[in-house]
């Protein structure tokens, strides 16, 4: 393209050449006298080489050296000088020019069509599902408005102070410029810009604040182009809406907020003028900065509206006597709703998007969040809290996933952000006690176990390890498995782990969603290994789907300014477990529901399974819960793992509190029927532990409570009361009673054994012995 461009000006200079060297022979004054001498004759021969030469030369010879020899041969006078000087130095100024702009023109590339969709760098929204914004980053315009949803008072001030021309140029206003000048040279200040609303709009979106003819100029051609594509009602909106207007304030909507609190259809004559005038400088005519020369600047932009006739004289004056009155607030764009939840969007976008997208702005994130329930559920989790000062916790958080495609519908990390940001539901490991019993039995059940199947419930030592059931207590008989979960009794859920083996339950486990590290114990079974809240809920989630595992995600899309979209979540199951043994699972945790440990979370008629959780000495307190449409986990807690005194069943009426109103308008659904339980064969292959040494403690008997003793109604003994008076005011026979001494429910524990603990190897399970010795006490494991 340069090379095109010089060909030209070699081309223009040629001709500019000849031309002065013809005017100037024309010229009698300076034409040369003519000669009569004749030319000597040329030699006819000449080499081959010599006229090859000769050939060659003439192209130069035609273009350069004969209209130079030309001009030569014309008399040297001073008017050839100063003709030749004067046509040189504007030909050479013009060129050099042209050559700028062109320039200029060619480093021009951004599209004019950017002027609708800009957003400012390092921007981002986070919208809920259904829209509402949950949080907006960087300098964005919170509230963007249509054209004729500005007021026309607003409008016309703006005009009025910063383009009243602006229906009448196309782009560049040179009359603006010139008036603006000539304003400024007589107020000996800059009193008046000479930009256009155009040119201004040009500069948001495409330049910076650079003070330069090159920017100028570019600002200029840029305004002209804007001017060509888009319409004046289209600029005058986008301007609007994109112009700063101090203290964090973008467009004239967020701008009636921060400096009135008011909608912008409330602002008066006086407060539009007062948003206008911010325009040429925020930081000094912002009336929460500076409101004298706020007035002053006010003031000018009235009387520049009274002089376009937008206001009467009348209501100029009265505008002019009121005083600059401010109603401060927060920018809207500053609030934020769900604050955990966008916390954890903010570190999953990563993932999906470029870190110089991010960078470039203007990006929206679509989350799955369900703004209604998220509110339903931080009312649920202050309640907690309440419940919390008589139960020694002081942290709650909540989590829920639609189960049919793992989106994330709620999440409260806490109860006080401003203070603590630490997100309870992503970031807090804990043990989760009981509630991974449902992996447990689920492998059991997968492996082909029927939930009749039963154990003992008795105290129960496999290498010397004794789990304990809440307060120590054992009936002594044989239980089923689904007695087992309803009850939460830890003994059998270890039986159950040895007999199933703990492979396949951290296989099973993780298929299901469980990501944090399990490791090969028998105190897995009661919950020994910490996951987070988000895993464990996603992994009930699969439950409720029929044994398909959805990853849990809280973003739908992201879309760039323009509004491609740059990601979108794409459904990727996974069939974890079949749906068989999830169905026979549903039907066990109902049972814990209906009749077990977590009634507090029953919802009327509609149908509920889940399971409560407690760890050691109550440290952490759990209750997950599912119906068809919607898995929910709750857990209650201190952050420094001190010890409370509640139960896991305040967890569960938390849940209860948050799924009433979630479901408040929900169709009830059923969970799908009970499959045959007769020769069914397991989908899975157990692979039973053999421990060096298993037994259980004989459980003593519950001694009867002693009878009180009948009193005598005889005539006889009446009889003998009333015989003397001696004997009515003797003092009564003491009677002694003997009764047995209560027995302890266990025997005195012998020494522990001195031997260590070793992992066995996964085989065939031998059959338990049955009564043994006692062994000592393990750690007392509640729920």
């Amino acid at each position: 393209m340069s090379n095109r461009f010089q060909f030209k000006v070699k081309q223009q200079l040629r001709q500019l050449l000849l031309s002065i060297a013809d005017k100037l022979e024309s010229d009698p004054s300076t034409a040369s006298p003519v000669t009569t001498e004749k030319p000597k004759k040329r030699r006819r021969f000449r080499r081959r080489k010599k006229r090859e030469k000769g050939q060659n030369n003439n192209i130069l010879t035609q273009r350069v050296i004969s209209p130079l020899q030309k001009i030569v041969s014309v008399r040297r006078s001073r008017r050839f000088w100063l003709l030749l000087g004067v046509s040189l130095g504007l030909s050479s100024g013009t060129i050099a020019l042209g050559y700028g702009i062109y320039q200029i023109e060619t480093s021009i590339t951004e599209s004019v069509e950017d002027v609708l969709v800009y957003a400012r760098p390092e921007t981002l929204t986070i919208e809920g599902a259904d829209g509402e914004i949950l949080q907006q980053i960087g300098p964005v315009s919170h509230e963007k408005l249509k054209i004729w949803q500005i007021p026309d008072t607003v409008q016309q001030a703006f005009i009025a102070s910063e383009d009243s021309r602006f229906e009448n140029h196309r782009g560049v206003d040179i009359q603006g410029i010139i008036r603006a000048a000539l304003s400024n040279f007589q107020a000996g200040e800059v009193v008046e810009g000479g930009s256009t609303i155009t040119q201004q709009l040009a500069r948001i979106v495409f330049l910076n604040q650079e003070r330069s003819f090159t920017r100028k100029f570019k600002e200029m051609r840029l305004a002209q182009k804007i001017e060509n594509n888009f319409n004046k009602q289209q600029i005058l909106e986008r301007y609007l809406n994109l112009v700063y207007l101090g203290s964090g304030a973008y467009g004239v909507a967020d701008a009636a907020w921060v400096h009135f609190s008011k909608p912008i259809e409330d602002l008066t004559i006086s407060e539009a003028a007062t948003l206008a005038g911010i325009v040429p400088a925020p930081s000094l005519y912002s009336p929460l900065e500076n409101k004298e020369a706020a007035k002053k600047q006010r003031d000018l932009v009235l009387e520049r509206m009274a002089k376009e006739e937008f206001i009467t004289e009348s209501e100029l004056n009265n505008a002019i006597a009121s005083p600059v009155a401010v109603n401060p607030s927060q920018p809207k764009r500053f609030a934020r709703k769900a604050p955990y939840f966008t916390d954890y969007i903010q570190q999953q976008l990563p993932n999906y998007v470029s870190p110089e997208v991010i960078q470039a702005g203007g990006i929206t994130v679509e989350t799955t969040l369900n703004s209604q329930w998220q509110e339903a559920a931080e009312e649920a989790i202050e309640n907690a809290i309440r419940y919390g000062r008589w139960q020694g916790y002081k942290q709650a958080s909540l989590t829920a996933i639609d189960p049919r495609n793992g989106q994330i519908k709620v999440m409260v990390g806490g109860n006080d952000y401003e203070n603590n940001q630490y997100n309870r539901v992503t970031q807090a490991k804990r043990q989760p006690g009981s509630t991974f019993k449902a992996f447990v039995y689920a492998t059991a059940i997968a492996a082909g176990f029927s939930p009749y199947r039963t154990f003992t419930d008795a105290p129960y030592i496999v290498d010397g390890y004794r789990p304990e059931n809440y307060g120590d207590q054992y009936s002594g008989g044989q239980v089923s498995m689904r007695q087992a979960i309803a009850s939460s009794l830890n003994v059998v859920a270890v039986q159950t782990l040895v007999q199933v083996g703990w492979n396949p339950i951290i296989n099973i486990a993780q298929r299901m969603g469980i990501e944090s590290e399990l490791k090969p114990t028998y105190s897995l079974a009661l919950g020994a290994w910490e996951v987070n809240l988000l895993e464990l809920t996603n992994a009930y989630a699969t439950l409720a789907n029929e044994g398909i595992y959805q990853e849990a995600h809280g973003i739908s899309r992201i879309l760039d300014r323009h509004g491609k979209v740059l990601y979108q979540a794409q459904a990727d199951t996974l069939q974890a477990i079949d749906a068989n043994t999830t169905n026979i699972m549903t039907w066990m945790l109902r049972g814990v529901v209906t009749s077990g440990t977590g009634t507090p979370a029953r919802l009327g008629r509609r149908p509920v399974a889940g399971k409560t959780g407690t760890s050691d000495q109550a440290r952490d307190l759990w209750f997950v819960g599912y119906i068809p449409q919607l898995t929910a986990g709750v857990w209650l807690g201190n952050d420094n793992n001190k010890p409370t005194w509640g139960a896991s069943t305040t967890a569960a009426r938390v849940w209860g509190e948050f799924m009433e109103e979630a479901t408040e308008n929900m169709d009830i659904e059923s969970f799908p029927d009970l499959p045959r339980l007769d020769g069914r064969k397991g989908s899975i292959k157990a692979e039973p532990l053999k421990p060096k040494k298993a037994y259980y403690q004989r459980v003593a008997p519950p001694e009867p409570e002693p009878e009180p003793q009948a009193r005598r109604t005889t005539r006889r003994r009446y009889a003998r009361r009333s015989s003397t008076t001696a004997q009515r005011s003797a003092p009564p026979r003491q009677r002694t009673v003997s009764r047995p001494p209560v027995r302890s429910q266990t025997a005195a524990a012998p020494k522990p054994d001195p031997k260590p603990v070793e992992t066995v190897e996964a085989s065939p399970a031998p059959e338990v012995s049955n009564i043994a010795p006692p062994a000592p006490p393990a750690a007392r494991k509640t729920e």
